[in-house]
């Protein structure tokens, strides 16, 4: 019994008679990837190379002619070869003119031409339809069927009865075409693939930052202090103990970073008496970075957790441990009970259980294939309610675990307080004014104003007023 080829098995079929002929400029594996699943979705595909042979790469059912042949063969053109190589296409302008030419390019750098690829091609074949498209999908997606990467395709190009053919494609290939406007915007397109994490900078610069400075602080308070005061060695801190106190330091300090912005929009709400005014550029940035934050937030979370485990087996507390064992056991000292201990140490242990637990479920909301599932009211109280429940939960973690050390004369090393007390700056402000602004009296017109009300619009006095505008 013969075998039949899945490579040459449409996903839709359409009738031989009815098959689109789309030319592919190029073999290498963007081109073979993109032929691939052309001809999965019912296209009939022509390569266009400089050696037309017989490919043993080339997906089953597809014709590789030369390029001067190839063109003639389709009206849609997909140019998969680099811009190094367009100087080739215009001994080819009579044959191109008035065809469609789906530029798919990117470059090794961001603005590395002064013009982008898509206007290089225009330039060199003036007499054909620009369209650029494709370039923001990988051959891997391809591949796959562009289940585990991004459906989206930016789409650019002047004549929009062109750049509608090729956004057809786009979607019989099961992608979502977006449309970017005129080629101008091919500059920017190309840009996407080169941006290494564009909404990370600030978040990781930031968390880099913090905790530079906390490891610093720290080691300057149980490191550099005990051996210029009393010529100790505690160097060895600085593996396990000083990070396990940076860790938890930072994530509290991010989270409370990431409820900070939304406290200072809605002050800057009430002040202006609208929301029909656009928050400073720095403000809107720091919004769209708080997925990101909470995600490092609760990598450090996570990191806390993981060091916290360890310490029974460190040779250090063991050493201690063993130490005052024996000495208690040598002088016959018991050492008492005692429940108020008992109580705070149960308290600083759940709270900073389930203060972990909501982190993670913050954490797992915030994923796109759980977002997707769940309507905009759940993922807002999850992100808002249960979020400051979080903050409410690691705070009060934190606070058990300072207990009476806050204001202790002897906590402080060279007038620095205790790591864990900056940890509460950022929080405890986010929560005092968060009280502030649900109380009755704030709320009611904080809410109306982010209902359209406008303290000194016009529509506003009438409907004090009673009357109605025509």
């Amino acid at each position: 019994m013969e075998k039949t080829s899945t490579d040459t098995l449409p996903l839709t079929m359409i009738p031989p008679e009815e098959q689109e002929t789309v030319c592919i400029f190029g073999t290498g594996d963007f081109g073979r990837s993109l032929g691939l699943k052309m001809i999965q979705c019912g296209y009939s595909i022509v390569f266009g190379s400089r050696n037309p042979r017989t490919f043993s790469l080339l997906p089953s059912g597809a014709e590789v002619l030369s390029y001067s042949e190839a063109a003639q063969k389709s009206d849609i053109i997909i140019i998969a070869i680099h811009r190094d190589h367009y100087d080739l296409l215009t001994a080819l302008t009579e044959v191109l003119r008035g065809k469609i030419l789906v530029d798919v390019s990117n470059n090794l750098k961001m603005h590395q031409y002064p013009e982008s690829n898509a206007e290089y091609l225009a330039q060199l074949v003036p007499g054909a339809h620009i369209v650029k498209a494709f370039n923001t999908i990988s051959a891997w997606a391809l591949q796959s069927g562009a289940l585990d990467a991004s459906r989206q395709a930016f789409i650019c190009g002047n004549d929009s009865k062109a750049k509608q053919r090729v956004m057809d494609i786009v979607r019989a290939l099961g992608l979502t075409p977006l449309d970017q406007g005129s080629l101008l915007a091919a500059n920017e397109i190309e840009n996407y693939p080169l941006q290494l994490f564009p909404m990370w900078k600030f978040p990781l610069y930031f968390s880099a930052i913090l905790c530079v400075f906390l490891f610093v602080y720290c080691v300057i308070r149980d490191v550099i202090y005990p051996y210029v005061n009393e010529k100790k060695d505690h160097t060895f801190r600085m593996a396990v103990s000083i990070p396990n106190r940076v860790f938890p330091i930072a994530a509290l300090t991010l989270l409370g970073v990431v409820y900070l912005p939304g406290i200072i929009a809605a002050i800057l709400q009430l002040y202006r008496g609208t929301k029909y005014r656009r928050f400073p550029g720095w403000l809107d940035h720091w919004m769209l970075c708080r997925k990101q934050l909470g995600l490092i937030a609760l990598g450090f979370a996570f990191l806390h957790a993981i060091y916290t485990l360890v310490i029974p087996i460190r040779y250090y507390v063991r050493w201690r441990l063993e130490n005052s064992t024996i000495t208690r056991a040598i002088s016959k000292k018991e050492n008492p009970f005692s429940t108020t201990n008992a109580w705070l140490s149960d308290l600083y242990l759940s709270f900073g259980i389930l203060g972990f637990f909501f982190f993670i479920l913050l954490g797992i909301t915030s994923l796109p294939s759980v977002t997707n599932v769940v309507n905009w009211r759940e993922f807002r109280f999850v992100q808002s309610k249960l979020g400051y429940l979080t903050l409410i939960l690691c705070t009060a973690h934190t606070l058990i675990y300072g207990r009476k050390r806050f204001l202790s004369p002897s906590s402080l090393r060279w007038y620095l307080p205790s790591a864990y007390i900056l940890a509460l700056i950022i929080p405890c402000t986010v929560l005092v004014i968060k009280f502030i602004l649900i109380l009755p009296c704030v709320d009611k017109p904080l809410t109306r104003i982010r209902q359209g009300w406008e303290r000194n619009s016009k529509c506003s006095k009438s409907a004090v007023n009673g009357q109605t505008d025509i």
